[in-house]
């Protein structure tokens, strides 16, 4: 077989898999437990994990109560990490598994890490609970108790201590501690403090057992556990095959990261199984990276802890990434988180625009309407705030402005959605204008050549802007901005006197690929009855700046087919500005979303025609003209940006808020590292 080029495995890109497992439990039967977790160790290794936690005392058993003293379970415990240590060695992965554990004359409710055939090192419970229906100190030692920070398994003396970390010396990042069970529910969980010292990956072996409503509340801790610390938390709890003397349990299983949600088991399952998700602990590193707080918080209560090394196995087949990954990351698959976006961005925008009204006492605004996608969502926020405000929309003075290139289907739009909302419409035929200023500065068009350059297109773009601003003077208003976050990113707006500047922009936080779901998602509502079908009939428009004639073939000028696609584009927007990834990443996770339609969800009521797939060679295309376009060539728009809100986790662009850039960079260092990373 051929070997995979690198740049198609996860592991290139600062992947590393993980499995919570959730083993059919043997009570009091050491070696039936040791072959559960032989087979999902061994079936894990064929999977490509590379680390794999099993639950709480999952070797012995967690409800076998005075059992747990008993010589003889004890001693096979012992033997079958030996067993256990070598199948996870064979399956090429690191596996932390739940036993009790003697030191000196104390047993602990342990958790054994296992890699390279051997005890990487034994971390025990910190917490013990002894309360409601837990009785652990009957039987077991807290960590602060012990008399030696090593302990004699397998014929070895390794590490013994809670806080361990963990780290793979020939993977960066994947670096993990673990806790147990009660640990996660103190009020400074251990793990708070492994993160700080550098963990990446959280593990947690639980026997917790499950009453009504308690799942949630697991998850919940899952959740903000690994949104706090910057991290990812892989939770396994014990589940068939406990003893159900007084308790019931449920094998709950899931893995978060950075508070997502990656993957959740089956709960109350009857046969083994795994729970597998990667975690992108380079994503996390970098999140680190940028957040001052959690920087400072691990100099001020981090601790110096013990490290332990170890070498992580080499590199497998390539396969599909195992986790969620959005197409679109400004736009949820899931409908109902869709909807709650929606709803907000919606919100914001108009609440933004609200206050700046109140603040300027500004009763009227001024926008262009051009019957496309931006100025139709601003347009929609601006009836939003002045129903919210209790002001007349006949105060929102909107202007279709027709050009050289203006067709007929986008100006009817423009009139039918002014005419549904109830604004106040008007229409200005920029042509004269724009013959005179083109005469004027003797371009050759004016004598009667076909020369539609840029100077031809921002005349026009120009000249929309200058009326909206004169006539926001004239009518006491101010000029509402459309451009979007998109736009932006590229660079595509006209500077200065252009579609680049406005005296507010709601639109300029907000991704093109959210705004379309954003029209959608308004003319749904029942009060967007009357404009609903023209909203429809824009979304089906090609995106177009309209500014030069259509050719002898009668196509339109088409933006995605300057620019790229804007699907694609603000993939490259959201990884490259949230996490600073990496091009060939970036370019390897988009291959991932977008190389097959078949794979994954899409976006509720994302229609059918656009539902299509980009091969490597397209998407390293596009990115190289994004990485020009983004680094080098328009962050001088991006300085000078008019106010408007934050909108999306992406974050915005402007200078005053989550991107600062020097507007004289170039795109070198970013060019070269695609062009040395991904191949063509």
């Amino acid at each position: 077989m051929a070997k995979t080029h690198p740049f198609h495995s996860a592991r290139t890109h600062g992947f590393v898999r993980v499995a919570a497992a959730t083993p059919v439990v043997h009570i009091a039967d050491p070696k039936a437990n040791a072959e559960e977790h032989v087979a999902l160790i061994r079936q894990a290794g064929e999977q490509g994990v590379d680390l794999i936690v099993f639950p709480e005392l999952s070797l012995s058993g967690y409800a076998i109560d005075d059992l747990h003293m008993q010589a003889a379970l004890l001693d096979e415990v012992e033997r079958q990490i030996v067993v256990i240590a070598t199948a996870a060695d064979e399956a090429g992965l690191v596996a932390v598994v739940g036993a009790p554990i003697r030191n000196g004359d104390a047993l602990f409710n342990c958790a054994v890490v296992l890699g390279g055939g051997a005890v990487l090192g034994v971390v025990p419970k910190t917490y013990l609970p002894n309360y409601r229906e837990y009785y652990e100190k009957r039987w077991f030692a807290p960590a602060a108790s012990r008399g030696e920070d090593a302990v004699t398994l397998g014929g070895e003396s390794v590490d013994f201590a809670p806080g361990l970390i963990f780290e793979a010396t020939n993977r960066p990042g994947f670096v993990f501690a673990v806790e147990i069970c009660e640990d996660f529910w103190a009020p400074l969980p251990p793990s708070t403090r492994a993160a700080l010292a550098g963990a990446r990956i959280l593990l947690n072996l639980s026997a917790s057992n499950i009453v009504i409503g308690k799942a949630d509340e697991r998850a919940v801790l899952c959740a903000s556990q690994s949104a706090r610390t910057l991290s990812a938390y892989a939770f396994a709890a014990s589940g068939w095959g406990e003893s159900t003397t007084d308790l019931a349990w449920d094998g709950q299983a899931t893995i978060h990261e950075l508070g997502a949600k990656l993957a959740e088991g089956e709960r109350f399952a009857m046969t083994p199984h795994l729970t597998v998700a990667d975690i992108d602990v380079e994503r996390i590193g970098m999140d680190r990276l940028r957040n001052g707080t959690f920087a400072d918080c691990a100099r001020m209560e981090g601790e110096a802890a013990t490290v332990i090394p170890f070498e992580a196995a080499g590199d497998r087949e390539a396969g599909p990434l195992i986790r969620p990954l959005d197409r679109f990351p400004f736009v949820p698959d899931d409908p109902k988180r869709l909807d709650q976006d929606c709803y907000e961005a919606f919100n914001i925008q108009v609440q933004g625009l609200m206050r700046r009204m109140t603040a300027t006492g500004a009763g009227r605004l001024c926008i262009g309407v051009s019957g496309g996608l931006d100025s139709t969502q601003a347009l929609l926020v601006a009836c939003g705030a002045f129903d919210r405000l209790k002001l007349p929309r006949t105060d929102i003075l909107a202007y279709t402005m027709p050009g050289f290139a203006t067709s007929e289907g986008t100006k009817s739009n423009a009139w039918a959605l002014m005419k549904a909302l109830g604004v106040t419409g008007e229409e200005i035929d920029i042509r004269p204008a724009a013959e005179r200023m083109l005469a004027d500065i003797g371009h050759p068009w004016a004598d009667g050549q076909p020369v539609h350059d840029i100077t031809f297109e921002n005349v026009q773009a120009g000249l929309r802007t200058d009326y909206l601003f004169r006539l926001a003077n004239q009518n006491k208003a101010f000029v509402l901005g459309t451009g979007d976050l998109s736009e932006l990113a590229l660079g595509w707006a006209t500077y200065g006197v252009g579609d680049h500047m406005s005296h507010y922009n709601v639109n300029g936080g907000v991704a093109k690929t959210l705004i379309r779901h954003l029209i959608r998602w308004v003319a749904q509502r029942d009060d967007m009855a009357p404009a609903a079908a023209t909203l429809h009939a824009i979304l089906d428009t090609e995106i177009s700046p309209e500014l030069v004639p259509a050719g002898a073939d009668g196509k339109i000028q088409s933006t995605e087919g300057t620019v790229g696609p804007y699907a694609l584009n603000d993939f490259f927007l959201f990884h490259i500005t949230r996490f600073g990834m990496s091009p060939s990443k970036v370019a390897w996770l988009c291959h991932q979303a977008w190389g097959d339609a078949a794979r994954g969800h899409w976006p509720a009521h994302h229609p059918e025609a656009d539902r299509v797939a980009y091969d490597l060679a397209t998407i390293k295309f596009w990115l190289r003209k994004f990485l020009v376009r983004f680094f080098q060539t328009s962050q001088f728009k991006r300085s000078a940006l008019p106010n408007g809100p934050k909108v999306v986790t992406g974050g915005s662009l402007s200078p005053r808020g989550d991107w600062r850039a020097p507007s004289d960079g170039n795109a070198r260092v970013w060019l070269d590292e695609l062009e040395a990373n991904v191949p063509d």
